[in-house]
C-alpha cells in the first residue's frame, strides 16, 4: 500500500509537465513556421531589421503567455499581434529617437501578382503604414508623400496636383518627413482608412493611380 500512493503522486506532474510541454513545443512549431513572414511584416512597418527581429521577438512572448486554446486562428494571432507591436513601436518616443521614422512604402507599387500569402503581408503592412501617416499628416502632405514615396511621383507632377511650385512640392515632402518624426497624431476615421488602403492596393496592383489620387487629392 504504501508503494502505491507515491507512484500515483509522482506520476500524474510527470503526465501534467509532458502535456505542458507539448503545448509549447506546438506553439513553437507554429511560430517557427510563421517567423520569416513576421519578420517581413514587422520590416515594412518600421524599415528596421533589428527592430523587426525585436518586434517578431515580442510577439512570440505573447504568444506563449496567450491561452493559445481558445484561438483560433494562430496564423492571424500572431499576424495582428506583429503588425500592432510594430506600429507600437513606431509611436513610441524611444524610437523615435533612436530610428527615423519613414513607413516603407516603396516597393508596394510593384504590379508583377505576388503570391496570396505575400499579398496578405503587404496589405497588413500597407494598413499599418497609412494608418500612422493618416494620423501624422495633413491632407497634403499625406498626398504629396503617399505618391513620392509610394509611386516615384515626380515633384513637377506633385506641384501640378497640389497647385504649388516644385520648390514648394520638395518642401511639402521634406516636411511630412520631419512631422512623422514629431509623434503628434490626431484621429484617424475608420472610413477614411479603409477608403485610402482600398484605393492603394488597387493603384499598387493595376498602376492605375487616377482613384488614388481622387481619394488623396479630391480638389485636383
Amino acid at each position: 500500500m504504501p508503494t502505491t500512493d507515491p507512484q500515483t503522486t509522482t506520476t500524474e506532474p510527470a503526465l501534467a509537465r509532458s502535456a505542458g510541454e507539448d503545448d509549447l513545443g506546438a506553439a513553437l512549431d507554429t511560430f517557427l513556421s510563421l517567423r520569416t513572414r513576421l519578420v517581413r511584416i514587422a520590416y515594412r512597418i518600421l524599415g528596421d531589421v533589428t527592430g523587426a527581429e525585436d518586434v517578431v521577438q515580442e510577439a512570440w512572448l505573447r504568444w506563449q503567455l496567450t491561452q493559445r486554446a481558445e484561438v483560433d486562428n494562430p496564423t492571424a494571432f500572431l499576424v495582428t499581434t506583429t503588425t500592432r507591436l510594430a506600429i507600437k513601436v513606431v509611436r513610441s518616443a524611444r524610437h523615435r529617437h533612436e530610428v527615423p521614422v519613414e513607413p516603407q512604402l516603396a516597393g508596394f507599387g510593384d504590379r508583377a501578382a505576388p503570391d496570396p500569402v505575400l499579398s496578405v503581408e503587404r496589405s497588413v503592412a500597407v494598413d499599418g503604414a497609412l494608418a500612422l501617416l493618416m494620423a501624422r499628416l495633413t491632407p497634403d502632405r499625406l498626398a504629396a508623400y503617399v505618391l513620392r514615396k509610394g509611386f516615384g511621383y515626380g515633384y513637377a507632377e506633385l506641384a501640378s496636383l497640389l497647385r504649388i511650385s516644385a520648390p514648394n512640392a520638395r518642401v511639402v515632402v521634406h516636411r511630412a518627413q520631419a512631422r512623422l518624426e514629431s509623434g503628434r497624431e490626431r484621429p484617424v476615421p475608420v472610413e477614411s482608412h479603409r477608403r485610402l488602403a482600398a484605393a492603394f492596393r488597387t493603384a499598387a496592383r493595376t498602376g492605375n493611380l487616377d482613384g488614388l489620387v481622387k481619394v488623396l487629392a479630391p480638389a485636383a
